[in-house]
């Protein structure tokens, strides 16, 4: 595909990359624009250093906002060709310019902060200048904020691979130009990685070719365009959902072979950040609606996926009637994940449709969080989110002896 350029600083060289992907951002993409320059400046002065908008050709002139914005850092605008989207497609773009700049570290924020500050590009940046190959966030989120996050992507890397990354898919990140490189020769690369499935596959890729990572304190919570779960994030979810599954397959002969978790390296220090990130809506009655509906929409696949002893489980909780009194424990959200990972891998049901019939269990386990941590604090929800990952641990080994099923019963018969 051929890449659209503008450098009007001819920028040939640069020792560190900050990179914001976007999609129609004019409104929103000159903040980070700033803030990102005036953090190169501050804590990075003796390297070169340049900010790339890696945009999708965006209708909303989003290039005119990004190179109009004011800095003393240099930019450079990449954009995909106009008929080309993904995020991941953008990422891409990012990695071959860390290449061809011969970049030590690219570090990656989000195009609709409105949270950042300077220090963010050095506590992303400066590991990357040490040993670290990749650099994940922590920062402060409102509880019901990154559900995909809380409830499928950090439990399942983290039940898989071994190493607790809080923030597998928070958009804003740091890789080294070796990484950048590595990314580029990976094999695994489809429609879902091109899009929303990038920021998983790039975590699961640096867990799983041993590059070092590590996370860092951000200090202020992330503010950004949260969205409500029962409302925006379908595309999303089966996105990223379809690239764990893939990732699953791939890297089986990893996961299979680890058997516990561990903390990651920490870069900087907690602050005690005590400003709260802004609340973000959930229509639980929706979430309810979804999960019933699923009965009728995809109940025949539903038994042909879960076990009949879960399945019966979930014909009890189908019997609650108040939205407010919904849950189901979190073992049997584990085990109904991993059921569907299993499908996914037989490919014996179409795998869009498997990774469609998900989300109404997706919803429902969002249902099931809000009700059990309505009248928690934050430091309470994750107390209880991480009780529910050490569940997703202890169930691993059926998992492992469902994914196994087929492989046994086809030997049998051999």
């Amino acid at each position: 595909m051929k890449i659209i350029i503008e450098n009007p600083h001819h920028v040939k060289s640069a020792d560190i990359i900050v990179g914001i992907p976007s999609y129609n951002e004019a409104d929103s993409i000159s903040y980070p624009t700033d803030v990102v320059s005036r953090g190169l400046v501050q804590y990075f002065p003796d390297n070169s250093s340049v900010v790339i908008n890696a945009d999708n050709n965006s209708p909303d002139d989003t290039k005119s906002a990004f190179l109009n914005t004011p800095t003393k850092i240099p930019k450079v605008y990449i954009s995909t060709p106009g008929d080309v989207r993904g995020k991941g497609n953008n990422f891409q773009n990012l990695f071959k310019a860390a290449v061809e700049l011969g970049a030590k570290a690219v570090i990656v924020v989000d195009a609709d902060l409105k949270s950042i500050t300077p220090s963010w590009v050095r506590y992303l940046g400066e590991p990357l200048m040490g040993r670290f190959d990749y650099v994940t966030p922590i920062y402060v989120r409102h509880k019901y904020d990154g559900t995909i996050t809380n409830h499928i992507a950090y439990p399942l890397l983290r039940t898989l691979y071994g190493l607790r990354v809080r923030q597998p898919i928070g958009g804003d990140f740091g890789f080294s130009g070796k990484l950048a490189r590595a990314f580029l020769s990976e094999k695994l690369w489809n429609d879902q990685i091109a899009s929303f499935g990038i920021d998983i596959w790039m975590t699961t890729i640096a867990i799983a070719r041993h590059f070092n990572v590590c996370q860092a304190f951000l200090g202020t919570p992330k503010v950004h365009r949260a969205k409500d779960p029962a409302e925006d994030l379908s595309v999303m979810f089966k996105q990223v959902v379809s690239t764990l599954f893939d990732l699953m397959i791939d890297f089986e002969y990893l996961w299979k072979a680890t058997t516990e978790s561990r903390p990651s390296s920490i870069y900087g220090f907690g602050l005690g950040v005590v400003e709260k990130p802004p609340a973000v809506h959930v229509n639980t009655g929706k979430l309810f609606r979804s999960f019933i509906k699923g009965f009728e929409t995809y109940g025949d696949i539903w038994k042909k996926i879960i076990p009949m002893p879960e399945f019966m489980e979930l014909q009890k909780i189908k019997n609650v009637s108040k939205v407010e009194q919904f849950y189901y424990p979190s073992n049997l959200w584990a085990r109904i994940l991993f059921s569907f990972a299993v499908a996914y891998k037989n490919n014996e049901i179409d795998r869009e449709k498997i990774v469609e019939a998900l989300i109404p269990f997706y919803h429902s386990r969002v249902l099931s969080y809000v009700n059990r941590t309505k009248n928690q604090e934050t430091r309470e929800a994750e107390e209880y989110l991480e009780n529910i990952n050490r569940i997703f641990e202890s169930e691993k080994y059926f998992l492992i002896e469902r994914w196994n099923e087929r492989i046994i019963d086809t030997k049998l018969f051999k």
